[in-house]
């Protein structure tokens, strides 16, 4: 049954406020009374929140809030343009020196030879030596299927000189016509 268009109640469209990131600043702080400190560190006690904002116009900064969560919440005098200068160049200081570990993956053959097996041994190294895991595929063609067990001795090959530098985080098992293991630096 359809309603007259009079019982609906149109409401206009607002997007909500952009969601701030960072603390409180000035009039933003929503507490009566805050814990301040000035600009040297020092504690000036619980006072109105309206009180230090005077206070840090005075002295031509900003009222910004700290901890929020403190009962009464701390407030800190300073100048909240720096303050999110230097919080910003933190992060991407944090940021430069986290390391992505990838996954690097070498393909070996059942019946490798010994001079391509050395070959691909450096490359392995030179991977762990970066700190990055190496993912070993051994795939198998045709009748090779038929001796899985030539390719699990070339795994445990791999794995017995490795023993040193890696541990083995998966396995070898079997998914369709290759065998993988997966090799993460100790």
């Amino acid at each position: 049954m359809a309603r007259p268009q009079e019982d609906i109640i149109r409401r206009p469209h607002y997007a909500p406020p952009p969601a701030k990131d960072g603390p409180r600043v000035n009039e933003e702080i929503s507490a009566r009374e805050a814990r301040v400190i000035d600009a040297d560190g020092d504690n000036l006690g619980v006072i109105s929140t309206e009180e230090g904002i005077r206070r840090a116009m005075e002295v031509g900064l900003d009222l910004v809030e700290i901890s929020p969560n403190a009962n009464p919440p701390v407030c800190k005098i300073l100048d909240y343009g720096k303050f999110k200068y230097e919080a910003q160049k933190r992060k991407n200081e944090a940021r430069k020196k986290q390391k992505t570990i990838e996954v690097k993956e070498i393909k070996f053959r059942p019946n490798i030879d010994q001079h391509d097996y050395e070959v691909k041994m450096r490359s392995v190294n030179k991977f762990i030596d970066e700190g990055d895991k190496v993912k070993i595929t051994l795939r198998f063609r045709g009748r090779e299927m038929a001796h899985q067990e030539l390719g699990m001795e070339v795994l445990r090959r791999v794995r017995a000189e490795m023993s040193e530098k890696t541990k083995v985080e998966q396995h070898p098992n079997l998914e369709g016509r290759q065998m993988v293991m997966v090799l993460a630096p100790r």
